[in-house]
């Protein structure tokens, strides 16, 4: 494997400069910050990464103070004590995008959310208890049991919940495929994954970098290179 220190010159040599990229990277995140978070506030960003998925993201977030008052604050038991009515008219909602499968997404994910927060407490308290070197088995989780949740929606959701998170981008994965890790072009089989993730730790454990900025600077380091406004926008700042 390339070492990381090489990739990371390659990407500050791309930015201009090492003050430069180190000003792209954004602060550490604070996974146990997350114990914090409320249940609302988890669902509200559920709900925003599935509706944005396949959609502008920029039309979302200006729609989204509309979101929040359609979906009652994004309070899961007060939306699961809704009925069916309640769901039926949102899908003529001028207010949200009309989308009848991520608006039903909402309701299945305001139950996983607490289901997983009588378990846990709340689910801030779920995501701050899991182990940071085990991000793939997170993604799985959320995969089986939330709705709409994998894939790249789930890595998006856990970076905006601000879980320190690395994603797999185009250009990461092709940064990681330079570098000598042998996996697919998108690697999405358990093997794959796994090796993902274990690359990731040796770097985590040998740079103490954490892993947004690992993934962050990965993708800074090969193919297009995209101007700061656009990776700002990219990287929910």
């Amino acid at each position: 494997m390339q070492s990381f220190a090489k990739i990371r010159a390659r990407a500050a040599d791309r930015k201009g400069g090492e003050p430069n990229l180190a000003a792209l990277l954004g602060p550490a995140p604070d996974n146990a910050a997350l114990a914090g978070l409320s249940d609302d506030r988890v669902l509200s960003t559920m709900a925003e990464r599935v509706f944005s998925a396949g959609f502008v993201w920029r039309v979302i977030e200006q729609k989204w103070p509309g979101f929040e008052e359609a979906f009652l604050g994004f309070e899961p038991k007060r939306l699961l004590f809704q009925p069916d009515d309640f769901w039926h008219d949102l899908a003529s909602d001028k207010r949200i995008v009309r989308n009848p499968q991520k608006i039903r997404s909402v309701r299945d994910n305001a139950a996983f959310v607490e289901s997983v927060s009588r378990d846990h407490g709340s689910f801030g308290k779920f995501l701050a208890q899991w182990p940071a070197d085990d991000q793939i088995g997170l993604m799985a989780y959320l995969g089986k049991h939330g709705s709409r949740l994998g894939g790249n929606t789930g890595q998006y959701l856990l970076r905006w919940l601000g879980w320190d998170t690395f994603i797999l981008s185009p250009d990461m994965v092709l940064a990681l495929r330079d570098a000598g890790l042998e996996i697919a072009g998108t690697p999405t089989s358990k093997r794959d994954l796994a090796r993902v993730q274990m690359q990731l730790n040796q770097w985590h454990d040998n740079t103490g970098l954490p892993y947004a900025h690992l993934s962050r600077i990965l993708a800074m380091s090969i193919g297009e290179n995209r101007s700061p406004e656009t990776l700002r926008e990219h990287l929910g700042e």
